[in-house]
């Protein structure tokens, strides 16, 4: 089918007539705005919240996507309502033959890698605990998953990439991992040891055409964060820490961060537009990061 529109796109045999008005240009500038045509993703965490932003927006700009997750019914859910583009596959980050199998998913089905998107991650205890009560276990499992997950996921995806010369390899940080105090210790911990990897492998990637990104976002009202305020602000009802999240948390006014303002920044990342941005965190946060305020008197009214 789409071959035969290509066809009949080139000989300018529709378009002129009343039947179908509009429909060369629309479709013409549909396939033009496609940013990742032709390219074959593995998204970690791909079942929900910003994995599945991202999923849904990698499949509308063309790409072939691989869900990977541990949620199994509601990744075969976002697998199946994105079509015949989109497959899922169980993938533990943790464990690192898992990882290796779901890159080795979108190799066998579509003889190719070019993106992969390491997005799976927990928050881990959210109850606020002060440092000289660190429960170290619970760091070492978000460090599993959030970090160690995270440099599985760029180990395998550069073993298909590097001799294919070709990739984009793209890591989910935060600002928990630019500034303390936003976030508990293990996972501001986890998510700044997210942007060293990025660091430290850019370079050596750069060599062999593969690029190597983080994406560090602000608060966003998913699944996870509304748990970790729910810790934070007992007693509070859902809609009120929902718009403590939208609005008090994040510095724009007139904007709302959500999932798929995260997702475009994964979508700039992985496609050509982006070919000489390497070992870079991309902060996605309407300027949080930029400055802290002093412990001043507030201004009088």
């Amino acid at each position: 089918m789409f071959r035969a529109l290509q066809v009949v796109l080139s000989r300018g045999d529709i378009g002129a007539g009343p039947a179908l008005p509009g429909f060369v240009s629309h479709f013409s500038t549909a396939l033009k705005d496609q940013k990742l045509v032709g390219k074959v993703a593995v998204i970690t965490g791909g079942a929900s919240g910003i994995g599945k932003a991202t999923a849904e927006e990698f499949v509308r700009n063309g790409a072939k996507v691989v869900v990977a997750d541990v949620q199994d019914d509601l990744g075969r859910a976002v697998a199946e309502g994105l079509g015949s583009e989109a497959t899922y596959t169980r993938c533990d980050v943790t464990d690192e033959e898992q990882v290796a199998a779901a890159v080795d998913v979108a190799v066998a089905r579509h003889g190719r890698l070019d993106v992969v998107v390491n997005n799976a991650g927990i928050g881990g205890n959210l109850t606020p605990t002060p440092l000289q009560s660190l429960d170290l276990v619970d760091f070492d499992r978000v460090m599993a998953i959030n970090t160690r997950g995270v440099l599985a996921g760029v180990k395998h995806a550069a073993r298909v990439m590097v001799p294919r010369r070709s990739g984009s390899i793209i890591c989910m940080a935060s600002v928990a991992g630019m500034l303390g105090r936003v976030a508990p210790h293990p996972y501001s911990v986890s998510k700044a040891a997210v942007v060293g990897v990025v660091r430290a492998v850019a370079g050596e990637m750069a060599r062999s055409g593969v690029r190597v990104n983080a994406i560090s976002p602000s608060y966003i009202p998913t699944p996870p964060m509304m748990r970790a305020m729910a810790a934070w602000y007992p007693g509070t009802s859902a809609q009120e820490l929902r718009r403590i999240v939208e609005r008090d948390m994040n510095e724009m006014d007139g904007a709302v961060l959500e999932a798929i303002d995260v997702a475009n920044a994964a979508v700039f990342l992985a496609s050509d537009e982006a070919k000489y941005v390497n070992g870079h965190s991309l902060v996605v946060d309407g300027g949080f990061t930029v400055g802290k305020a002093p412990n001043m008197p507030a201004p009088a009214p």
